[in-house]
């Protein structure tokens, strides 16, 4: 571990901060409430303004111009919140669709139990189609628990390759289960003719076997490398350039899986900025990378 700071601190030193131009960050989080649909918790929105504001304007300086906000339905997802933000900041964040099963089911309705597929697949295209609180919903998250999937991770999983085939909206899938479990919900999808293109295995750096990473990518399937932090830089930019070397730099997104004010927790907890992936890990990649990583792929994935 200690040779490995060395090796990432000397690739650091006389490396610019590069600002990326109309650049995305694909996964981070304004508020996060992880008692999910059963939370009784309250959160001043003015406060969670305050606190959000200045480190997305961080971001301003560095290039970015979108924000994948990620929080799903049942674990605080906030349009309205975002809304305000996005007018304040001039960065565009975007919400989403859909239900996730993941975090021991506690984002979960009852609904969710009972309906179809097809029935959530209805619900959650209506959001598309009406707005969810005035703002429209731009990409699916679901999520699933671990592998095997059980009933529900598959019904999820069907209702947003549904919703996907409807809308055409992309599906970022939280994927605990590693690569088994991002095999088996492209499974799904293709059984329902959902093209992979529109499937993101999301926290794919929980898997350390770099063949599944190749194989999803190959399917046509977005391998999404998160969660990147001082502790984590130096196996994020091995993944990164494992797919480079097989040519699969077109089928990768990285992003942070920060912010996060913590809704229960004094002040909201610890607030992480937005700013490291620029910072500090983009100067250990290739240059010739950074524009496809932050600019190309978020837009093929995603649109906009």
């Amino acid at each position: 571990m200690v040779r490995r700071e060395f090796l990432i601190a000397s690739l650091l030193q006389n490396r610019p901060a590069p600002a990326v131009a109309g650049s995305t960050l694909v996964h981070e989080h304004v508020i996060v409430d992880f008692a999910g649909v059963a939370s009784t918790a309250k959160y001043d929105r003015a406060e969670v303004f305050r606190i959000a504001r200045p480190k997305l304007e961080e971001l301003k300086p560095l290039g970015c111009v979108r924000m994948l906000e990620c929080t799903p339905n049942g674990l605080g997802r906030d349009a309205r919140l975002l809304k305000m933000l996005e007018d304040a900041t001039g960065i565009e964040l975007w919400t989403n669709t859909g239900i996730y099963g993941a975090a021991k089911r506690a984002g979960v309705p009852d609904y969710a139990r009972t309906e179809t597929a097809r029935e959530l697949a209805k619900r959650w295209a209506a959001e598309w189609k009406n707005g969810v609180d005035g703002v429209k919903p731009r990409f699916i998250k679901t999520g699933v628990n671990g592998f095997p999937l059980e009933e529900l991770d598959r019904k999820l999983v069907e209702a947003a390759a549904l919703t996907s085939l409807e809308t055409g909206l992309t599906i970022a899938s939280h994927t605990n289960g590693g690569g088994p479990a991002a095999e088996a919900q492209l499974e799904i999808l293709a059984s329902l003719k959902c093209p992979a293109s529109k499937f993101v295995w999301v926290h794919a750096q929980s898997e350390k076997d770099h063949g599944y990473h190749e194989r999803a990518a190959r399917a046509g399937a977005w391998v999404e490398f998160d969660g990147i932090s001082e502790k984590s830089a130096g196996w994020h930019r091995d993944c990164v350039l494992y797919m480079k070397d097989k040519g699969l730099l077109g089928r990768t997104l990285v992003s942070q899986d920060a912010g996060w004010y913590h809704v229960g927790e004094p002040g909201g907890g610890s607030y992480r900025g937005y700013t490291y992936l620029y910072t500090t890990f983009l100067p250990l990649l290739p240059p010739e990378t950074w524009k496809t990583l932050l600019v190309d792929n978020p837009r093929r994935a995603f649109g906009g």
